[in-house]
């Protein structure tokens, strides 16, 4: 298999997940060289995720770390088993990585779910708004990568739309909704955009009220994406130095619990829309 200077997010994740299954076996690399007829610098690299693995040799790893949990196995094939280049791929070279990890992490869950304190989330972002996130950064972005940047939002889009659509949970604190990101008009536009695509069946956004008052998870925004098991989810946290990935146990527990705090605190989806609508009658 080669190697690869730049693993993506999903990449170095398969290889931190093989190496949690060898310790918790308590094997070593010099073992699994062993069962894979390689040398241990090699097995390293498989575990960093520079080095591509087969879905052959995650079996025989699992068999031989004596792991019984199928579904988990099943799981980590999957991964090594995109051979599909993604359509985030063109951009390469021109955007971020953490951007194109962010589509690759989005495309392969099995639902989303997120919070957001201060804008509407991007994957329901018109391509104004979005515009007008982008317009705010420090330093300036340059007009071309800006829109580089608002074509690869708008077609992350395509998860809620392709033939077999992601479930997508948003829960979004009054005060985003009442944030003008392009000004009026185009807050407007938005927010009545944001009422429309909660009407499909895969989409669901629930309004937190200042009336509540404090709230877990107010100082970033989280992007919480389901594995095709548990032990595979995984949280993407937004910084202003770009988006970073989360998969420890401890931390997956912390964030279930903000969903569900969410959860039972956000208006319904009905009510949730009413209050939208009257947002932007306001505007």
């Amino acid at each position: 298999m080669p190697t690869r200077p730049t693993p993506t997010e999903r990449q170095r994740r398969l290889g931190a997940e093989l190496r949690k299954m060898r310790l918790a076996a308590g094997k070593t690399t010099e073992y699994a060289a062993g069962l894979l007829g390689l040398d241990r610098t090699k097995v390293s690299n498989m575990e960093s995720g520079i080095r591509a693995l087969s879905p052959e040799r995650i079996r025989i790893l699992a068999s031989n770390y004596d792991c019984a949990d199928q579904g988990y196995i099943d799981g980590l094939v999957a991964m090594a088993d995109s051979r599909q280049r993604g359509w985030w791929e063109q951009y390469r070279g021109n955007l971020p990585q953490g951007l194109l990890d962010v589509a690759e992490l989005e495309w392969f869950a099995t639902r989303l779910r997120t919070l957001q304190t201060v804008h509407v989330p991007g994957l329901l972002q018109l391509s104004g708004y979005a515009r007008a996130v982008f317009d705010a950064a420090l330093p300036p972005l340059p007009g071309s990568e800006v829109e580089l940047r608002v074509a690869q939002r708008v077609q992350r889009q395509q998860v809620l739309e392709r033939d077999n659509p992601v479930e997508y949970v948003a829960y979004v604190h009054e005060w985003a909704l009442r944030m003008q990101f392009g000004g009026r008009r185009t807050t407007r536009e938005q927010l009545l955009h944001l009422c429309e695509v909660s009407e499909r069946k895969n989409v669901e956004v629930q309004v937190l009220t200042v009336e509540v008052g404090a709230f877990p998870g107010a100082g970033h925004a989280v992007l919480y994406a389901d594995g095709a098991v548990p032990q595979l989810d995984t949280v993407q946290l937004d910084s202003a130095h770009g988006g970073e990935f989360t998969h420890a146990d401890a931390q997956l527990a912390k964030y279930r619990d903000h969903m569900d705090w969410w959860h039972a605190k956000s208006l319904d989806s009905r009510a949730s829309r009413d209050l939208i609508h009257s947002i932007a009658r306001q505007l």
